[in-house]
Protein backbone atom coordinates (compact mmCIF):
# COMPACT_ATOMS: atom_id res chain seq x y z
CA UNK A 1 0.00 0.00 0.00
CA UNK A 2 1.09 3.36 -1.02
CA UNK A 3 1.59 6.44 1.56
CA UNK A 4 -0.45 8.05 -0.29
CA UNK A 5 -3.02 5.44 -0.10
CA UNK A 6 -2.72 5.08 3.83
CA UNK A 7 -4.07 8.85 4.62
CA UNK A 8 -7.02 9.08 3.45
CA UNK A 9 -8.10 5.54 5.25
CA UNK A 10 -6.24 6.65 8.43
CA UNK A 11 -7.88 9.76 8.38
CA UNK A 12 -11.22 8.40 8.28
CA UNK A 13 -10.59 6.16 10.65
CA UNK A 14 -9.33 8.65 13.43
CA UNK A 15 -12.23 10.57 12.31
CA UNK A 16 -14.70 7.56 13.22
CA UNK A 17 -12.68 7.41 16.47
CA UNK A 18 -12.34 10.33 17.51
CA UNK A 19 -16.01 11.63 17.42
CA UNK A 20 -17.51 11.82 21.06
CA UNK A 21 -18.67 9.10 22.26
CA UNK A 22 -18.19 6.56 19.46
CA UNK A 23 -15.12 5.15 21.40
CA UNK A 24 -16.38 5.07 24.52
CA UNK A 25 -19.91 3.40 22.71
CA UNK A 26 -17.39 0.52 21.54
CA UNK A 27 -15.82 0.39 24.35
CA UNK A 28 -18.75 -0.68 26.45
CA UNK A 29 -20.28 -2.84 23.14
CA UNK A 30 -16.99 -4.76 23.73
CA UNK A 31 -17.85 -6.50 26.84
CA UNK A 32 -20.89 -7.91 24.33
CA UNK A 33 -24.40 -7.04 22.78
CA UNK A 34 -25.92 -4.19 24.66
CA UNK A 35 -30.10 -2.79 24.74
CA UNK A 36 -30.27 0.45 24.03
CA UNK A 37 -31.19 1.92 27.21
CA UNK A 38 -28.07 -0.26 28.97
CA UNK A 39 -26.13 1.34 26.57
CA UNK A 40 -27.98 4.82 27.62
CA UNK A 41 -27.82 4.71 31.26
CA UNK A 42 -24.01 3.95 31.51
CA UNK A 43 -23.26 7.39 29.47
CA UNK A 44 -23.71 11.20 30.18
CA UNK A 45 -25.16 11.48 26.50
CA UNK A 46 -28.53 12.38 25.70
CA UNK A 47 -30.96 9.78 23.91
CA UNK A 48 -31.25 11.12 20.74
CA UNK A 49 -27.59 11.56 19.91
CA UNK A 50 -26.81 8.33 21.11
CA UNK A 51 -29.14 6.85 18.46
CA UNK A 52 -27.51 9.26 16.39
CA UNK A 53 -23.95 7.97 16.72
CA UNK A 54 -25.42 3.86 16.81
CA UNK A 55 -26.93 4.63 13.17
CA UNK A 56 -23.25 6.52 12.01
CA UNK A 57 -21.31 3.00 13.75
CA UNK A 58 -23.88 0.61 12.36
CA UNK A 59 -23.66 2.60 8.59
CA UNK A 60 -20.15 2.17 9.00
CA UNK A 61 -20.24 -1.43 9.67
CA UNK A 62 -18.93 -1.55 13.06
CA UNK A 63 -22.25 -2.37 15.12
CA UNK A 64 -25.09 -4.24 14.14
CA UNK A 65 -28.67 -3.57 15.24
CA UNK A 66 -31.14 -6.73 16.57
CA UNK A 67 -34.73 -6.08 16.89
CA UNK A 68 -36.55 -8.65 18.67
CA UNK A 69 -40.34 -8.87 18.64
CA UNK A 70 -41.02 -9.25 22.18
CA UNK A 71 -43.38 -7.48 24.13
CA UNK A 72 -41.79 -4.57 24.74
CA UNK A 73 -39.74 -4.62 21.37
CA UNK A 74 -36.24 -5.41 22.32
CA UNK A 75 -33.08 -3.46 20.55
CA UNK A 76 -30.04 -4.68 20.78
CA UNK A 77 -26.86 -3.49 19.77
CA UNK A 78 -23.20 -5.55 19.11
CA UNK A 79 -20.47 -5.05 17.67
CA UNK A 80 -19.85 -6.59 13.99
CA UNK A 81 -16.01 -8.76 12.88
CA UNK A 82 -14.91 -4.78 11.68
CA UNK A 83 -15.66 -3.42 15.05
CA UNK A 84 -14.41 -6.22 17.45
CA UNK A 85 -10.88 -5.61 15.13
CA UNK A 86 -11.06 -2.11 17.30
CA UNK A 87 -10.44 -4.15 20.43
CA UNK A 88 -6.30 -3.64 20.77
CA UNK A 89 -6.91 -0.03 19.41
CA UNK A 90 -9.49 0.82 22.05
CA UNK A 91 -7.68 -1.46 24.58
CA UNK A 92 -4.09 0.43 24.01
CA UNK A 93 -5.96 3.53 23.90
CA UNK A 94 -7.52 2.92 27.22
CA UNK A 95 -4.07 1.94 28.88
CA UNK A 96 -2.07 4.76 27.34
CA UNK A 97 -4.82 7.46 28.70
CA UNK A 98 -4.52 5.65 32.39
CA UNK A 99 -1.59 6.24 32.01
CA UNK A 100 -0.61 9.76 30.66
CA UNK A 101 -3.83 11.65 30.87
CA UNK A 102 -4.12 13.28 34.26
CA UNK A 103 -6.36 14.73 36.03
CA UNK A 104 -5.44 18.84 35.35
CA UNK A 105 -6.11 17.78 31.38
CA UNK A 106 -9.51 16.55 32.66
CA UNK A 107 -10.28 19.41 34.23
CA UNK A 108 -9.19 21.73 31.16
CA UNK A 109 -10.77 19.52 28.64
CA UNK A 110 -14.18 19.40 30.95
CA UNK A 111 -14.53 23.38 31.07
Amino acid sequence: MKSADLCPRFETGMELLSKRWNGFIIFRLLEGSQRFSELESSLPISGRLLSERLKELEAAGITTRTVYPDTPVRIEYELTEKGRALRPVITSIKEWAEKWVNSEELDSMNQ
